[in-house]
């Protein structure tokens, strides 16, 4: 589906009607403008990771180095992390050794590997969390139905699908696509929300 927003004019009973679509249909016409309206949707999770990978978000980190997730997996097998204390310089050089042996078939370098690292680097038991963007966006609602979905703020820093959800609507839900890539600001970003179902809005 085309993500960028269509407009065509439509002749329904002699109406005009205009169709928008954004990852669903939005309709309106000149007899019905007041039934259309737009609420902002609740967008939460989207940051577990894989059981695998100690609560590193491995499918982040993979991604900004531009190397599949399986890749940079077996590169960190290689690696002894440090329990609860400062690793030793001696153990990061290990470390760093085990991980370039696999990466750096890859064309990744040493600075690209600690610009990645040091960027994606938190504290679980203090309860930190990876640098990440909240995404935002609203949901067409015409006649009481979600209709569709404008993304305002693809957000980044998603490790996992997210859950959205429009305040109001009962057995609602979406499909959401994360999109992940080589830059920091769009790595791990909600590229398209689509309509899967949705029931009429409660009084």
């Amino acid at each position: 589906m085309n993500q960028q927003l269509r407009r065509t004019v439509l002749t329904l009973s002699g109406l005009s009607a205009a169709v928008v679509a954004c990852g669903g249909i939005y309709l309106a016409s000149t007899q019905s403008a007041a039934s259309n309206r737009t609420i902002a949707i609740k967008i939460t999770g989207g940051f577990e990771t894989d059981r695998r990978d100690g609560g590193r978000p491995v499918v982040l980190i993979a991604a900004a180095l531009g190397v599949p997730t399986d890749v940079f997996r077996r590169a960190f097998s290689g690696v002894t992390p440090a329990r609860d204390r400062e690793p030793d310089p001696e153990q990061v050089r290990r470390n760093k050794d085990a991980l370039l042996s696999v990466l750096a078939q890859y064309g990744i370098t040493n600075g690209r590997l600690d610009t990645v690292s040091d960027f994606y680097r938190y504290n679980r038991r203090r309860g930190e969390m990876w640098r990440n963007t909240p995404a935002s966006g609203y949901a067409f609602v015409s006649h009481g139905k979600v209709v569709g979905f404008k993304i305002t703020n693809a957000g980044s820093g998603y490790s996992s699908i997210p859950t959205v959800s429009v305040p109001g609507f009962d057995d609602f839900s979406a499909t959401v696509t994360v999109n992940y890539t080589k830059r920091f600001e769009t790595n791990g970003s909600i590229s398209l929300i689509t309509l899967a179902t949705a029931k009429k809005v409660k009084d």
